[in-house]
């Protein structure tokens, strides 16, 4: 198999650029552009909320993106980590009392956060 040559990467912006398709390079120079992370909260919500449709039983996987979820929210505002956890906690919360709606004999060995 022929290796290609390595070039000097001078800018850290090319980093990546040898690993990635030419599609993906201007996807990615398009992302460059795109300040803060409102579509990324966003993009969140909605793949939590299809998942909770699709996959309501894979409560690890909701509270894996509920934790993102928090986690970008109090970065975007500037959340103390106090206001953060209670943002967390109301999540989960919630989380938690959809699953009794769907399971309400019991969660099958699940604990609350």
């Amino acid at each position: 198999m022929a290796r290609k040559a390595k070039r000097e990467i001078r800018d850290p912006k090319e980093f990546y650029a040898d690993a990635l398709s030419r599609a993906d390079r201007v996807r990615l120079s398009k992302a460059r552009e795109l300040e803060g992370i409102d579509e990324e909260i966003a993009l969140l919500r909605m793949k939590l909320r299809q998942l909770l449709e699709e996959h309501p039983d894979k409560v690890d996987l909701l509270f894996k993106g509920v934790n993102l979820l928090q986690r970008a929210v109090v970065s975007r505002y500037k959340l103390s980590p106090k206001a953060g956890d209670d943002l967390y906690q109301s999540i989960v919360g919630v989380l938690n009392g959809i699953g009794r709606e769907l399971w309400p004999e019991g969660t099958n060995g699940v604990e609350e956060a």
